[in-house]
């Protein structure tokens, strides 16, 4: 059987919540080798996602947005020695928002098989309980630090939703989500519709979509401080 990379979600939260199908499982128990973003909570999740090879036989190469580019190519010997192995986000699926994409490429470049299990997508989970425009969207990483900066992509992402009736989402530093949303709603436009997701899948999980109207009329904003959370902003015509 040829090697195959497999893309393995992880859970958004707690490690030991579940987030593969049996079937999917049945298909990773067995790997030995594995693409991981930190060994330490790589560890924990491989052993909650049941793969039974021992944890400290486990042969962890790390990829993460201070990995070289150079070296990816040597990321690529289980494969090319004949074993299929694993690509391990922090949370959530691989190689989306995540330093994996480049590792995947490459994958395909050699000429193996890539194969994307079933997992959470915090993207996907904040678009679907948006009611932003689920059919146009496009996820634009995070927005500049600086106030300047901030405020003026988030008026060029307005500006754009509303001229292709295309759904934004973005994301902050979890400490800087407060001060995100405070100049979004000083600087959007009443009628755009705006959604915070945060702490998907977790009993702490709070979803409130809104126009910046709305958001206004709220007697209390959440308290989104050290909490990760998927902005979505939404300004064309309904859908």
């Amino acid at each position: 059987m040829s090697p195959v990379l497999y893309l393995i979600p992880t859970p958004l939260g707690a490690p030991d919540t579940p987030c593969l199908l049996p079937n999917e499982q049945a298909q990773i128990i067995g790997l030995t080798d594995f693409v991981v973003e930190a060994e330490k909570t790589a560890r924990t999740h491989l052993k909650h996602l049941g793969v039974t090879t021992p944890i400290r036989e486990l042969n962890l190469q790390t990829l993460n947005e201070h990995t070289d580019l150079k070296a990816l190519p040597e990321l690529l010997k289980p494969l090319q020695e004949g074993r299929s192995m694993g690509i391990v986000s922090e949370a959530g699926c691989p190689a989306v928002a995540d330093p994996g994409a480049d590792l995947v490429a490459l994958v395909h470049q050699h000429g193996f098989e890539v194969r994307p299990l079933i997992g959470p997508s915090s993207l996907l989970l904040a678009l679907m309980a948006s009611g932003a425009n689920g059919q146009s969207f496009a996820f634009k990483g995070y927005l500049p630090s600086e106030k300047g900066g901030r405020i003026e992509a988030l008026k060029a992402l307005e500006k754009r939703s509303r001229s292709q009736n295309e759904t934004q989402l973005f994301i902050e530093t979890p400490y800087r989500n407060d001060v995100l949303l405070a100049d979004a709603l000083d600087n959007l436009h009443t009628e755009t519709r705006l959604c915070i997701a945060c702490d998907l899948t977790l009993s702490t999980q709070t979803i409130i979509s809104k126009t910046v109207a709305g958001w206004k009329k709220m007697g209390e904003l959440p308290n989104l401080k050290k909490r990760p959370t998927i902005f979505v902003l939404h300004a064309g015509r309904a859908v």
